[in-house]
């Protein structure tokens, strides 16, 4: 007897979730990309403990998070040793929010990277979800 189509399923991996939000980059409008400068993207399971103290949150609260200088608070003069800007996408409460709400994992994958992103040019919710309708 041959196994149902979806008996070979597996959860997406942290691979496959950065391969998500490469694709959604990608998919950015070109001149809010070039803005991005060298924002590198994370995927992770869940954030680290320091992370989830210092915002007060479980391990299933925080989908995403951008860590670094944003460019509102960006100084003229760099400083040495700086880490690059970076979006953390935390793979487990993706896949918990995904399979609550009616929506495809890679559309809650952009938006969680686009929100993360928008905070670090200090963007509105407007604007946001502006530039999510431009990435569909």
């Amino acid at each position: 007897m041959a196994g149902s189509r979806l008996s070979g399923l597996t959860a997406p991996s942290l691979s496959d979730i950065e391969e998500l939000a490469q694709e959604a980059y990608a998919r950015l409008p070109e001149a809010f990309r070039a803005l991005t400068g060298g924002i590198v993207i994370g995927v992770e399971d869940f954030p680290a403990d320091d992370v989830l103290a210092e915002m007060k949150a479980g391990p299933f609260d925080l989908l995403g998070l951008f860590q670094g200088i944003g460019l509102a608070q960006d100084q003229a003069v760099p400083e040495t040793g700086r880490m690059p800007n970076m979006v953390f996408l935390y793979r487990r409460a993706i896949l918990d929010y995904w399979a609550e709400h009616d929506e495809t994992l890679g559309a809650v994958v952009t938006h969680v990277l686009i929100h993360e992103i928008g905070h670090h040019f200090g963007l509105s919710d407007a604007d946001m979800d502006a530039i999510e309708r431009a990435a569909e």
